[in-house]
């Protein structure tokens, strides 16, 4: 949780803060209110944590709560830090755009490790964790809709193009989000018809120490009986079956799938008869 948040205040106080662009956080906003008020970003962002902090804690549990006020608190102490190691921070790229795409990358890599922990940055993440939770609202799509609110507030201090580019970057924000967190739990359905099915399955069930199921299957054209295994694998479990299946049968029929998401009863638990 340390490192993501340390990667998220990177993204905010090197990319976010001299783009002047609110773009889906708490802190975008702070950037707002900064020249609204005289209290600086860190300030700001502490302030408004708080509050979020306490919706947080009410609706989405203790668990997430207290792992949120551990990253509520670190984020703006490590802005604060880099705001009195670099005073006179510039931008690294000379380009707000470029700035608000770095941004962007950078702080979906912070902010998914956090979800993975059922933990959040704080701020805009709260709302987005509640969508999520009550409404099964994708994260990434929750995000942008927070994000977009969010970057609406640049129109009370700049001018357009500002605005244009905190929704944008809002909206692609959330897009990237749920690229990352799809992407590290996604799996692959794999379905197998080969006359080898017993050397198949026993690689999955010895080998791969994975499950399987078996169907019976009939050929459209001769009507011939087959048996169609079906596994679900991760990246270094597909490349393991891949490896086998081109040795053992590579004229095996397959098709191959993309899953988001898997749940399962775990193996720990005593053994369920359907």
């Amino acid at each position: 949780m340390t490192f993501a948040t340390l990667i998220i205040a990177c993204a905010v106080f090197f990319f976010l803060v001299p783009s002047h662009t609110a773009v889906n956080s708490v802190s975008g906003l702070a950037i707002v209110l900064s020249n609204l008020v005289p209290f600086s970003v860190s300030q700001i962002t502490l302030c408004i944590n708080i509050i979020l902090l306490v919706i947080g804690f009410l609706t989405c549990g203790n668990e997430f709560g207290i792992k949120t006020v551990y990253t509520s608190i670190l984020l703006p102490v490590l802005i604060g830090v880099f705001e009195k190691l670099f005073p006179n921070n510039q931008s690294l790229t000379g380009d707000m755009a470029i700035d608000v795409v770095a941004y962007i990358f950078t702080v979906s890599i912070g902010v998914s490790i956090l979800f993975s922990l059922n933990a959040s940055s704080g701020g805009t993440d709260i709302p987005a964790m509640i969508l999520n939770k009550y409404l099964h609202m994708e994260l990434g799509r929750a995000s942008t809709l927070v994000g977009v609110i969010v970057a609406f507030s640049a129109a009370l201090v700049y001018d357009s193009k500002t605005v244009i580019l905190s929704i944008l970057g809002s909206y692609f924000n959330g897009v990237i989000l749920d690229e990352f967190i799809f992407n590290r739990n996604r799996k692959r359905r794999v379905c197998i018809t080969s006359p080898k099915d017993e050397e198949i399955r026993k690689f999955i069930i010895e080998n791969l120490k994975s499950g399987a199921t078996i169907y019976e299957a009939y050929g459209a054209y001769r009507m011939q009986k087959h048996k169609e295994i079906i596994v679900i694998v991760d990246k270094r479990e597909y490349q393991q079956l891949m490896n086998f299946m081109q040795k053992t049968d590579p004229q095996a029929f397959m098709t191959i799938y993309d899953v988001n998401e898997v749940r399962y009863r775990s193996k720990s638990l005593s053994e369920r008869i359907f």
